[in-house]
């Protein structure tokens, strides 16, 4: 089997409160919510941002969803320091610096600021909702 029989279909994230979830993902990002919905007893919200699709649903019935721990910077590293997905990234496209301090001035808040990762490479990373952590990653120029 070939990766190509592959093509991204969405991220999952569970949420305490889907609505504000997903504006979140709008006021800060200018992600688009595709659809508003309910399954299996839980609201559920498509939200659209850089091409893919964020699935954002409530607490279904009998889930008790523990918050996780907060990402910390280590000395060279970022990490939750459990099992499973740690955070999801995007590049950026320009000035980084500058990006965060408008989606600072938006609500954002960051659990690690912008530092050089490695040489000439800049990220951070946005604490979103619900123990979410979004790395940003400065492009290099072309």
């Amino acid at each position: 089997m070939s990766d190509s029989a592959f093509s991204f279909d969405h991220i999952h994230l569970i949420s305490e409160d889907a609505a504000a979830a997903a504006r979140w993902y709008e006021d800060v990002f200018g992600a688009t919510i595709a659809a508003e919905f309910e399954l299996r007893g839980a609201p559920q919200i498509a939200v659209r941002l850089a091409g893919m699709t964020l699935l954002i649903r409530g607490r279904r019935p009998g889930e008790a969803p523990a918050t996780p721990r907060p990402i910390r910077h280590f000395e060279a590293y970022s990490s939750h320091d459990e099992w499973g997905t740690d955070h999801f990234g995007f590049k950026y496209h320009g000035d980084l610096k500058a990006f965060c301090e408008q989606i600072r001035a938006r609500g954002a808040t960051f659990s690690v600021e912008p530092w050089e990762f490695s040489p000439g490479s800049l990220i951070c990373y946005v604490a979103a909702p619900d123990g979410v952590s979004i790395e940003l990653v400065e492009a290099k120029p072309a």
